[in-house]
């Protein structure tokens, strides 16, 4: 059962870019969330599994000696939705999400595509984080900071796409 919530249903042990895989998994998972409640429910289902994964992690740390296995992916869950909780700022019903003026598939597309690129770069803060964090808060750490840097950013943009376009 740990090895399943750790790798997120088996998606990070897929042979290449298995925290691609774990993200594009865990994707449609929060946006269905979004969609069908709201963001403060997958604001809060992500700390609740964000708590449970660092429990996890250190006891699988523990058991096996090794730090931040590639296979562990429920960090990507973690920094993915938290992304999502903070980027769409717009509800949108589930048959408006493919209409492009209320924001929502683009944000959510610039949460996936900022978050990647956060969590690959380590810049700042999420790489000090990842190095030197012990344990579970070290693996889920990075990668929540690296979320809500996604978020945020791709919230700005979106809001400075609009103020361009009223500008124009």
């Amino acid at each position: 059962m740990n090895w399943f919530f750790l790798t997120l249903g088996y998606s990070g042990l897929s042979p290449k870019a298995p925290g691609t895989v774990g993200t594009l998994v865990s994707l449609p998972l929060g946006v269905l969330i979004l969609l069908y409640l709201d963001s403060t429910t997958l604001f809060l289902a992500t700390l609740l599994i964000s708590v449970i994964a660092v429990k996890v992690i250190n006891k699988y740390e523990e058991e096996s000696g090794i730090h931040d296995n590639q296979n562990i992916v429920i960090d990507e869950l973690a920094g993915m939705w938290f992304a999502l909780s903070v980027a769409p700022a717009v509800g949108v019903a589930p048959e408006a999400v493919f209409t492009l003026q209320n924001g929502f598939l683009v944000q959510v597309i610039l949460s996936f595509i900022l978050f990647r690129y956060f969590d690959i770069t380590k810049p700042s803060i999420i790489g000090r984080i990842d190095r030197e964090a012990p344990g579970g808060v070290g693996v889920m750490g990075d990668d929540i900071i690296a979320g809500f840097a996604a978020g945020i950013s791709s919230a700005a943009l979106w809001q400075i796409y609009l103020k361009l376009q009223t500008l124009l």
